[in-house]
C-alpha cells in the first residue's frame, strides 16, 4: 500500500477492525530499519495475515537518511503497511512531546487494532513472535505485555558494560514484582510494548507522557495505575536488538535513561566504586602485605571470595553470555561514569541530547 496520511485513518473513538497494529516509530534508520521490517513482514501467515488480521505502521520521525525510502519500499510491495510523517515536533517549552512520543501517538491515532505493539526499528523478531504475544497478553489477561529482547552487542564497551546496565535494571525492575497486581512498581520496555487499545487510549496513551524521556515506563506506570494487569519479562525467543552501532551512541544513550531508570545514580556510582576497589585491592593486600599471619591472609581471601560471589551473581541477573559476565568487572569505571554524566545532565544541565535533538528535562 502506498504512504498514507494519518487523517485518513480511523481515530482512537472507532471500533477497531484489525487485531493488530505494529507501529515502528523510526527517526535516521537505515542502518536497522531492513532487517527489522524483513522480520516484522515474515510474520504473515495463515490465519495471521498483514493486510487482513493485522497492520503494519511505520512513522517517520524528520529522518534525514534513507529511512522513509525504505519504509516506502516495504509499503509499495506489501498490502497493510503503511508509512506516515510524524507532525512538526515542537521543543520549545510550549511544546508536548519528545521526537519519540510524537512518532508513537500519530501512528496510535492512525492504527486500527485492537491491540498495539510498539517495536523499535532496531529490533528483529523472531517467527511467529507476534501472534505468540497475543495469545500470551489473553493468557494472561494482560492489557500490557513487553519484552526485555536479546542484546546484540559489539566491541570491548558494550560487552562488559551492558550486562552491568541490565543487571541493575534486573534488580530494581524484578519481573515478579512488577508483574504483581498489588505492587505498585510498574515497567515496560519501549523495543517492545504490546497495549491494548482501549487500555491504552483510556490513559492518554503517548500523548499523556508526551514530555517523558522514559515514555515506556511511565506508560505501563499509567495504565498499572488504572488497575489493569502488565505483563514483563525477558524474551530472548521473541526478538533481539540491537541498541547501539558505536561507544559514542552507547553513552549518549545511557546518558539519556540512567538517571531517570535508577532512583540514586550517585549512590549507585559509589557502590560499583567500592566493588572495583575491593575486586582488585583484597588479593593485593593478602599476598602483598608480607607480615600478614597465615590465619589473616585466608581471612583477607575469604572477603575477597565473597565479593566476587556478590558482584558476579548479581551481573548474571542481566541475562547475558558468561563471557560478557566475566570481563564486566572491568566495565564498571565506564558504568560508574555513565551514571555521573546521566546525573549531571538531568540535575544541573536540565538538557540531554539524543538523535540530534536536545530536551529540557527542567520540566
Amino acid at each position: 500500500m502506498s504512504d498514507t496520511d494519518p487523517a485518513q485513518h480511523p481515530n482512537s473513538t472507532e471500533a477497531p477492525d484489525l487485531e493488530l497494529s505494529v507501529i515502528i516509530p523510526a527517526r535516521n534508520e537505515q542502518r536497522s530499519l531492513a532487517a527489522c521490517l524483513a522480520s516484522i513482514l515474515s510474520q504473515s501467515e495463515p490465519g495471521f495475515l498483514l493486510g487482513q488480521q493485522w497492520e503494519l505502521i511505520v512513522v517517520n520521525d524528520d529522518s534525514t537518511d534513507n529511512t522513509r525510502t525504505i519504509a516506502a519500499e516495504a509499503a509499495a510491495t506489501h498490502e497493510g503497511v503503511l508509512v506516515l510523517d510524524a507532525p512538526p515536533l515542537d521543543l520549545s517549552a510550549n511544546g508536548g512531546f519528545t521526537g519519540k512520543t510524537n512518532a508513537c501517538w500519530a501512528g496510535a491515532q492512525a492504527a486500527r487494532g485492537r491491540y498495539l505493539l510498539f517495536t523499535d526499528a532496531d529490533t528483529i523478531h523472531q517467527t511467529n513472535d507476534i501472534s505468540r504475544s497475543l495469545r500470551e497478553a489473553d493468557r494472561h489477561d494482560a492489557s500490557l505485555l513487553s519484552y526485555s529482547p536479546r542484546q546484540i552487542v559489539t566491541g570491548f564497551w558494550q560487552h562488559a558494560v551492558m550486562p552491568l546496565i541490565f543487571s541493575e535494571l534486573a534488580s530494581v525492575y524484578p519481573p515478579k514484582q512488577v508483574n504483581d497486581p498489588t505492587s505498585r512498581l510498574a515497567a515496560a520496555n519501549g523495543q517492545f510494548l504490546l497495549v491494548e487499545r482501549d487500555a491504552y487510549f483510556s490513559v492518554g496513551g503517548h500523548r499523556a507522557v508526551g514530555k517523558s524521556v522514559l515514555e515506556d515506563v511511565a506508560l505501563a506506570e499509567n495504565i498499572k495505575r488504572g488497575s489493569r494487569t502488565i505483563r514483563f519479562r525477558y524474551a530472548p525467543e521473541a526478538l533481539a536488538t540491537r541498541m547501539y552501532w558505536t561507544t559514542s551512541e552507547m553513552i549518549e544513550g545511557w546518558t539519556k535513561n540512567l538517571a531517570l531508570l535508577f532512583p540514586k545514580p550517585v549512590a549507585l556510582a559509589l557502590w560499583r566504586v567500592l566493588d572495583i576497589l575491593l575486586f582488585f585491592s583484597l588479593p593485593g593486600a593478602a599476598f602483598g602485605l608480607y607480615w600478614l599471619q597465615p590465619w589473616q591472609r585466608n581471612v583477607i581471601l575469604l572477603i575477597w571470595v565473597r565479593t566476587l560471589w556478590r558482584f558476579y551473581s548479581r551481573v548474571a541477573r542481566s541475562n547475558f553470555p558468561a563471557l560478557d559476565i566475566a570481563i564486566s568487572i572491568l566495565g564498571v569505571p565506564f558504568f560508574v561514569y555513565l551514571l555521573l554524566c546521566s546525573a549531571s545532565r538531568h540535575r544541573f544541565k536540565k538538557t540531554i541530547i539524543w538523535k540530534g535533538r536536545n530536551y529540557n528535562t527542567s520540566t
